[in-house]
């Protein structure tokens, strides 16, 4: 059975810096594709960032130069370390597994999903 567990999210002020973790179980992180998605109020769920099981990354533009997604093997972890927070950074926070890697990074992409972590920015 497979899990995945996020933490890390808080409130934080515009400008400010969070990691979020996703801790898997069931699923070895380093043999598959992981994401990290969100989605805000009244919003769909978008793709934030992803790393492939070779180690190739990708990130909305939104979050480009900001945000950099990382995996430590040992903990069977997954990282969002989030820079230089913006309001509109303010979504739950999901982690994903065990998908394609396709062309659009759609969240249709992934089988495996955690129960998601709340990022509020405040201005």
């Amino acid at each position: 059975q497979v899990q995945l567990v996020e933490s890390g999210g808080a409130l934080v002020p515009a400008g400010g810096s969070l990691r979020l973790s996703c801790a898997a179980s069931g699923l070895t992180v380093s043999n598959f594709n992981m994401g990290w998605l969100r989605q805000a109020p009244g919003k769909e769920r978008e793709f934030v960032a992803r790393i492939r099981w070779k180690s190739d990354t990708d990130y909305a533009d939104s979050v480009k130069g900001r945000f950099t997604i990382s995996r430590e093997n040992a903990k069977n972890t997954v990282y969002l370390q989030m820079n230089s927070l913006k309001p509109e950074d303010t979504a739950v926070y999901y982690c994903a597994g065990g998908g394609v890697w396709s062309m659009s990074a759609s969240p249709n992409d992934y089988r495996y999903w955690g129960q998601g972590t709340q990022v509020t920015v405040s201005s």
